[in-house]
């Protein structure tokens, strides 16, 4: 989970510079593509997890 919200932080560092920076756009792209990236992985992950039922204790 810690592995997720550095991607999304990088992400947002870079979408900042990007957006910020002129001629920097492309950071910006890079940045929005890794933001998309990491919640589809998150989505995967998180949809496996509640697949497997779990034992009541």
């Amino acid at each position: 989970m810690s592995l997720f919200l550095a991607i999304i932080l990088v992400a947002i560092a870079l979408g900042v510079a990007g957006w910020v920076v002129k001629g920097l756009f492309f950071l910006l792209i890079i940045g929005i593509v890794v933001f998309l990236a990491d919640m589809v992985l998150g989505g995967i992950l998180l949809g496996r997890r509640r697949g497997r039922p779990r034992a009541v204790r």
